[in-house]
């Protein structure tokens, strides 16, 4: 994957390339982006190759073709095998930020059969040559059932066109998760139900058969999905007790994992004056060694990419047991791939589902009422748990996201505004990110804009990776100086942001920045121009541990898409891998 914000470039290579750009008609300021990618010999490449423009994001095929016109004149044909690569890498690029991992042969053909491709077969064979991309053939999965007579012809196979990359890392997933399926049990069965009973009679409960045989499921195999809906939170809370209960009996240890820093802080508030400490993914695998523990436990591991989950998978020691607590029916992660959807379709590892507490407050019951597909006119919320804000456009969505909180949010419950985030799932306008942070600046941390528009004080989103951090964190800016931004992360921790670019306003975020996380207040806005389905809804619901405000301007689209129950589809082969291995 093509880093968004790649170190700066030596100035003569900056300069060779900016004559290179300059001869093709194309800006000049995209020189140091593109040594930055192509190494300082990119004015060669993109002499040789001016479709190498497509390795930047920015860059559109219909720009790099004026480009290449420019340069090559009428050898710069629509099927030149230059092209067409540039054109392939492009396409997977924007497949893999869809979250897909491979994307079928015969779409691929289609995507450039539109881009004046006029042999996209030949093409893509030509393609597959690149070591940047990776052609795999599947054979169809099927039943083994009994046949009498000749032995039928071979199907033809299933062909995928991959990122290398990205395919070597759901390669290495799926041998890690095989690994660790094959991991002998922590405790036996009538071992581990004698440890949660003890450990839930300690703090004066009586768990649940569900939570019992869960957890004894987790002493026993390798991998195993605990599903928990809405309204499994405190199961999900109370797992995490008996998960450590039974790691402490056994002498393994327990590592408790948050997709990122607001989530860990949740789970360190839900779990206060305990043993057990939450840790982003980002921290535990900056420590560059093994997690110290048998027993992993993941939560809203929905949130974890495949890239992610193959590090952190690759990190969990021989004999460990991985276990990820998730609620299939939220978003899929930011990044590439649906890991947990997968695991469960895969069938090859033990799927367990935490039951659900029958006294859930009104958001958790708005929470499953939108799993079944309804979203009512009203919420029944003596409390406040959570509000429906109806809007007649998005300028008034903004003014009312604006109103709660700088004012009835904090009121109602106590908790400063500058600390609710709003989750905008607008992509722009005025109940887009940028327009509420400039308002949310305003109120909040008026000032100059010292560093990169942005002010110590300031609550920011890192959007990209770096030490101890990943993107999705968000945190509070409490310094600068020549080694870079000293962020303060929603768990505590305080990490060095050494590029500028991984620096964004975070009083108001995108849902996929918000995966994973959990705040005690947040306000949603949904517009009509927003990716509307039941997953995102479902997801935003689980973002406040006491409170969520969803701002709902789509003039009832919202409910039509919690009706049609349109979910993000993903092509992926974890599924397939893991049922190989």
């Amino acid at each position: 994957m093509v880093d968004p914000s790649p170190p700066a470039a030596p100035d003569d290579a900056v300069a060779r390339t900016r004559g290179a750009l300059s001869r093709m008609g194309a800006p000049e300021r995209l020189a140091a982006p593109l040594v930055a990618v192509l190494g300082p010999t990119a004015d060669a490449q993109l002499t040789a190759d001016p479709w190498r423009l497509l390795d930047l994001r920015s860059v559109t095929p219909e720009q790099a073709d004026f480009c290449a016109r420019t340069l090559l004149g009428e050898a710069a044909r629509p099927d030149d095998p230059r092209r067409v690569r540039a054109l392939v890498v492009h396409l997977l690029r924007r497949a893999s930020r869809d979250g897909h991992t491979a994307v079928e042969y015969g779409r691929m053909a289609r995507a450039l059969r539109g881009l004046g491709v006029a042999a996209p077969d030949a093409a893509l064979q030509a393609a597959a040559e690149d070591d940047r991309i990776l052609l795999v053939e599947d054979l169809p999965e099927e039943d083994d059932d009994e046949f009498d007579g000749d032995l039928p012809e071979p199907p033809d196979p299933e062909r995928f066109l991959a990122l290398a990359a990205l395919d070597g890392a759901e390669r290495r997933l799926a041998a890690e998760l095989v690994r660790l399926t094959a991991s002998e049990p922590i405790m036996d069965s009538a071992t581990a139900t004698e440890t949660v009973r003890t450990a839930a009679g300690a703090l004066g409960r009586d768990p649940a058969p569900e939570t019992v045989a869960a957890l004894v499921t987790v002493a026993l195999r390798g991998v195993t999905v605990l599903v928990c809906g809405p309204a499994a939170a405190a199961a999900r809370i109370e797992a995490v007790r008996y998960a450590a209960a039974i790691a402490a009996d056994s002498q393994v240890g327990m590592a408790l994992v948050a997709p990122n820093a607001s989530g860990a802080a949740a789970l360190n508030r839900a779990l206060a004056g305990e043993d057990v400490q939450a840790r982003t993914v980002a921290a535990v695998l900056s420590d560059a060694a093994a997690v110290p523990a048998g027993l992993v436990v993941v939560d809203q591991a929905t949130a974890v990419d495949t890239e992610t989950f193959a590090a952190l998978a690759a990190a969990c020691p021989a004999e460990a047991h991985l276990v990820l607590l998730a609620d299939p029916a939220q978003l899929p992660s930011a990044g590439p791939g649906q890991v947990v959807a997968d695991l469960v379709a895969s069938r090859a590892v033990a799927v367990a589902k935490l039951p659900d507490d029958p006294a859930a407050g009104p958001r958790e019951a708005l929470a499953a009422a939108v799993g079944e597909g309804r979203l009512p006119e009203r919420v029944d919320a003596p409390g406040h748990e959570v509000v429906l804000v109806p809007a007649a456009s998005a300028g008034e969505a903004a003014h009312r996201a604006l109103q709660l909180v700088t004012d009835s949010v904090p009121r109602t419950f106590g908790v400063a505004g500058e600390q609710v985030p709003i989750v905008t799932a607008a992509p722009g306008g005025e109940a887009g990110a940028a327009a509420l942070n400039t308002a949310c600046k305003a109120r909040f941390n008026p000032g100059p804009g010292r560093v990169g528009g942005l002010d110590v004080g300031d609550r920011v989103l890192l959007a990209g990776r770096g030490d101890g951090y990943a993107p999705g964190d968000t945190g509070v800016l409490r310094g600068h100086d020549g080694s870079g931004a000293a962020v303060e992360l929603a768990d505590g921790t305080t990490v060095t942001v050494t590029r500028p670019a991984h620096l964004r306003p975070g009083w108001a975020i995108p849902p996929a920045a918000a995966l994973g996380g959990a705040w005690p207040a947040v306000v949603a806005v949904f517009t009509p121009d927003s990716a509307l389905s039941r997953a995102a809804l479902r997801t935003v619901l689980s973002l406040g541990e006491r409170h969520v405000s969803v701002v709902d301007a789509t003039g009832g689209a919202l409910a039509e898409a919690v009706r049609g129950g349109a979910r993000p589809s993903r092509s992926t082969r974890l599924a397939r891998l893991l049922r190989e291995g």
